[in-house]
């Protein structure tokens, strides 16, 4: 299909971009890759009147090591990610996923904030930011204010971002030396995952899962058992749980229970955790 038609504004700071968006309101939309907004638009299942341009925005992309923590700047391309040598170091989880989102023309062009913002429960990022316990820094007229991952997916395809305001970065607890894993199970190469597990090692491990309810999520029973003591198969046994994965032509909800408990106990071993 082709989009309804829009504006066009293209926002040479984050200033003007929130200008844009308090000067339209609901009626704007932002647009920084394009991975996500664009084939909505095409479906018109988005119907913004002005699009706002962010792609260009070169100071927030970046990956800086901010003490006892990482600032990833909310444009910063997923290539960038894979191929950043202080993530590889501090933080390769967030690496390693960057490299398996889409293949190569989605990399360079997808950015982690857009992904974030979209809130997507089939997303491989958003689960690493559950599981790093990663706290967003979001940008409106009445200044900044921080959003921990687990209060920042709001439901399917909303987040705590509000219409005039705009997700500036991201800041992620470093977890040098930290066992970690992703897992997904995909039909085809650069497929959306039927279901997969992020797992970041640490003093408190995190667990979170993708496809498996109508918003990134995070498995709260499996670190819990984790806690307690259990070994990775009898952990991974709880992944389900609290969850409320859907059907689609891919999947059953039985199915995606039994992948969940599957990737969980795969990447709980591979990580040596349990």
């Amino acid at each position: 299909m082709i989009p309804a038609s829009f504006d066009y504004v293209r926002a040479d700071s984050a200033e003007a971009a929130l200008a844009a968006l308090a000067e339209h309101g609901d009626e704007a939309k932002l647009l920084a890759g394009g991975h996500s907004l664009v084939p909505l638009l095409k479906l018109r299942l988005a119907v913004p009147a002005v699009l706002v341009d962010i792609g260009r925005l070169e100071d927030l992309s970046y990956i800086r090591d901010a003490g006892d923590h990482l600032a990833v700047g909310a444009l910063t391309r997923h290539r960038d990610l894979e191929r950043s040598a202080v993530l590889a170091e501090h933080l390769p989880l967030l690496a390693h996923t960057a490299h398996l989102v889409g293949d190569p023309q989605v990399r360079n062009r997808g950015t982690i904030g857009g992904s974030l913002a979209h809130g997507d429960p089939a997303s491989d990022l958003p689960a690493v930011a559950l599981a790093t316990r990663a706290t967003m820094v979001i940008t409106g007229p009445d200044g900044e204010r921080t959003v921990a991952a687990d209060d920042f997916f709001a439901g399917f395809l909303e987040t705590a971002v509000q219409p005039d305001e705009l997700l500036t970065e991201i800041r992620f607890p470093k977890a040098t030396g930290a066992a970690w894993s992703y897992q997904k199970f995909v039909r085809r190469a650069q497929d959306w995952a039927i279901v997969g597990v992020a797992v970041q090692g640490g003093a408190t491990p995190g667990v979170a899962l993708v496809n498996m309810a109508s918003t990134p999520v995070r498995a709260a029973a499996v670190e819990a058992a984790l806690a307690s003591g259990a070994d990775a198969a009898t952990a991974a046994e709880a992944a389900p749980d609290g969850a409320e994965p859907q059907p689609d032509l891919q999947a059953s909800v039985a199915y995606r229970e039994h992948l969940a408990r599957v990737l969980t106990r795969r990447a709980l071993t591979a990580s040596a955790l349990g």
